[in-house]
């Protein structure tokens, strides 16, 4: 054993010594995983409460998933959209399905969904709503997190995220979020979209007041504004609905989708909307080389079926309640508040208790794998594959910090 227990520090040093420090992880080396564990090289055993940022949302390696991706290896893994492939067709179709709308663009990772968001935006702005050249508009919430390209970080109010990135692309507004009379007065002719995450997940797993989003579109129809919607983090099934809009009977013009759409195991993300909307795309406007590839279709398109089936958002919503009991019984008890939908929390602990990155570690040390965002608040996302069994496994480590 004392020869297992060296090898994480060594791993840790080895990887420090060789990337860029652009993240700070928690000092886990993981090795091998699956469902909702993990395990490390030393062969240590964690309950992943993460789950890659909702990345994961079918749990690690989960079987149909895995079989897709190792059927498709063993024929095609890319052609380039120069071509087309046999597995296309299906992706597309199935995934308009399952958002109601009627044409989808794939693309690879979430910031490319919502450059891409962008960029369709403006266009329709120009073409469609007849906004001079060079004028477009998007209006944007404080708080926000679509990514880290240069024009995303170019609205962000996250200064770690945004300081040192400028010059900044022009053409945000940016408006508090839950606001509607913000929103409002924010809109002008040559406005184009609202850009809004249906819960902010970066900034803590903030809901949005009653109301808010059935708000915005209204305001959005009347003033013929498109509503893109970045389900990147909250949508397919994390929070107990295919999509977060859902809990208000929200339908925006754009979902913007990624992170869970592939499975776990490679990167897929979509835009989707009707076709007066993307249908002012025309060849050679936009695209990416990998995106949409064979092997990518075929595991986007399985987990499109998971989520046809309703599983994952029904034990999304009855294990978040289960969740959500358990985490405010803990309110005045070392936490000071809990927000999220489904299985989704965010956590404010007491800062004179700890900072959300000790919480971490000391969940750390207990098995159980969590991670903190913006001083005492960590984040609660486990894979929709979970037991309630493992869900109060996880939730006793919890108080058990809050009460060292």
């Amino acid at each position: 054993m004392i020869e297992e227990e060296v090898r994480t520090p060594a791993a840790v040093r080895d990887a420090q010594r060789w990337t860029a420090h652009n993240y700070h992880p928690l000092p886990v080396v993981v090795s091998s995983a699956e469902g909702a564990w993990v395990t490390d090289v030393d062969g240590r055993r964690y309950l992943d409460c993460l789950a890659g940022y909702s990345a994961l949302n079918f749990g690690h390696r989960h079987p149909k998933l895995v079989e897709a991706a190792h059927a498709q290896l063993d024929r095609l893994t890319l052609t380039s959209r120069a071509f087309s492939h046999d597995r296309f067709a299906d992706f597309c179709r199935e995934l308009s399905q399952l958002c109601g709308k009627e044409l989808v663009l794939p693309m690879n990772t979430g910031a490319e969904a919502v450059e891409t968001g962008i960029k369709v935006a403006r266009k329709w702005g120009y073409r469609v709503k007849g906004v001079a050249a060079e004028q477009a508009n998007i209006v944007v919430a404080e708080g926000n997190f679509h990514g880290r390209t240069t024009t995303i970080v170019s609205f962000s109010t996250d200064e770690d995220a945004r300081a040192d990135f400028g010059p900044y692309t022009p053409g945000f507004r940016c408006v508090a979020y839950g606001d509607l009379d913000a929103l409002t007065a924010a809109i002008d002719e040559n406005t184009v979209a609202v850009l809004l995450e249906p819960i902010q997940g970066e900034q803590g797993v903030i809901v949005p007041p009653a109301g808010y989003l059935p708000g915005v579109r209204r305001i959005c129809t009347e003033r013929n504004v498109l509503l893109l919607a970045d389900e990147i983090q909250s949508g397919l099934g994390r929070t107990g609905t295919t999509f977060a809009c859902e809990h208000e009977d929200v339908v925006p013009d754009m979902y913007l989708l990624g992170k869970a759409l592939g499975g776990g195991i490679v990167p897929v993300s979509a835009v989707a909307a009707d076709a007066g909307v993307l249908g002012v795309l025309q060849p050679g406007q936009h695209g990416s080389t990998f995106g949409g590839n064979p092997l990518a279709a075929a595991v986007a398109t399985e987990v499109v079926r998971l989520l046809a089936t309703g599983e994952f958002q029904r034990r999304s919503a009855e294990l978040g309640a289960r969740l959500h009991a358990k985490l405010q019984a803990l309110v005045g008890r070392g936490l000071l508040a809990v927000r999220g939908r489904g299985l989704w929390a965010g956590l404010d602990i007491d800062p004179a208790l700890m900072s959300g990155r000790e919480a971490s570690e000391r969940l750390m040390t207990r098995g159980v794998l969590a991670k903190d965002t913006h001083g005492s608040t960590i984040r609660l996302a486990p894979p929709l594959v979970i037991t309630e069994e493992e869900l109060d496994h996880a939730v006793a480590q919890l108080a058990a910090i809050l009460a060292e």
